[in-house]
């Protein structure tokens, strides 16, 4: 696959076109999306207009957007080559570059070594520099911070790396845990009994799980114990060994919590601590263990912090731009 320059030479009229050439027009299908929304999104958001001309795609625009159009579908075409779906996550995380890098960046992920996370029902690849330094960061450390806004795969791609070492034997077991703290509702005058109050608390994990395990083994998994999923009140008094520990929502947890879950850790365990500073619903005047922990155990060894921000959000793009948007207010507003 290469760029054809157009011929003859480009007469004013045509010198804002890049021609692309892809071999395979099977993989140019599945690159163009279901009625061509990959391309409706390049075009939004680079600026360029983009058109199907057999194996070809004709690019229109500036000569920057061109050059980065270019770059992105050529990026995108060699997932397809090696056997990768391409979805609108992808495509997403193609134009924006984490941690304010260039704008190549995401593009030059994709052509290096691979990360890739496998479970019984998908693979997993991280989409950003940040997500990529979280998954090496959750594999090479006993403990491993993810903390940054919703959306950007904090617990899920510790819940895929959980599974993951699971599967493989590294571990015997998962334990995923939250804090069971109210946000506008209080959990005694919400119907059932203690699970059924629960449980609504715990479902972002159910989620996270449904994907990656089938259902029937995912239930037989949670019914020998295999997996766990708890209150976090539920870990005091235990000492969890070989097994992979997810504290998820870790900004609502208060420091004594903190402090009795991290001290949970046993022999071949590893602990993930997952969290937002900017989602605390703790009571006004209880400090927020997810602080301070960061505080106290800066430097140590063995201990890893990975940061996210909007630019790493792998939801709905518009949800980086309200989170952006709400960065700014915050900022004004000091």
């Amino acid at each position: 696959m290469g760029i054809s320059a157009p011929t003859p030479p480009p007469s004013p009229d045509d010198s804002r076109e890049t021609l692309v050439e892809f071999p395979d027009n099977r993989l140019l299908i599945d690159l163009c999306g279901a009625f061509d929304r990959n391309l409706a999104q390049l075009e939004h958001q680079l600026d360029v207009q983009i058109a199907r001309r057999g194996n070809r795609l004709a690019v229109h625009g500036e000569a920057g957007s061109r050059t980065r159009a270019v770059e992105v579908l050529q990026s995108l075409y060699d997932r397809l080559e090696e056997g990768r779906g391409v979805e609108a996550g992808d495509v997403d995380g193609a134009l924006r570059g984490g941690d304010g890098a260039d704008p190549g960046t995401q593009v030059e992920m994709f052509r290096g070594d691979r990360v890739e996370i496998r479970t019984r029902k998908k693979s997993v690849e991280p989409r950003t520099r940040a997500q990529r330094g979280y998954v090496e960061a959750l594999y090479g450390h006993e403990l491993a911070f993810g903390i940054g806004p919703a959306g950007t795969g904090k617990t899920y791609l510790a819940v895929a790396v959980a599974v993951s070492m699971f599967i493989e034997g590294h571990v015997d077991r998962i334990i995923l845990a939250r804090p069971a703290v109210e946000a506008g509702e209080r959990l005694g005058f919400l119907p059932g009994d203690m699970k059924e109050k629960i449980d609504p608390y715990m479902q972002p994990l159910y989620d996270a799980l449904n994907d990656f395990i089938p259902g029937k083994q995912l239930a037989r998994l949670i019914e020998e114990r295999n997996i766990e999923i708890a209150p976090l009140a539920f870990m005091r008094g235990r000492t969890l060994s070989r097994a992979f520990v997810v504290l998820d929502e870790a900004q609502n947890a208060s420091s004594m919590q903190m402090k009795m879950f991290l001290t949970r850790l046993g022999e071949g365990s590893r602990m993930v601590v997952t969290g937002d500073r900017t989602q605390i619903d703790l009571p006004r005047g209880v400090a927020s263990g997810l602080g301070e922990a960061e505080r106290i155990l800066d430097g140590i060894a063995g201990v890893s912090f990975t940061y996210f921000s909007a630019n790493d959000v792998v939801r709905h793009p518009l949800v980086a731009r309200i989170i952006e948007a709400y960065e700014r207010d915050d900022a004004a507003a000091r």
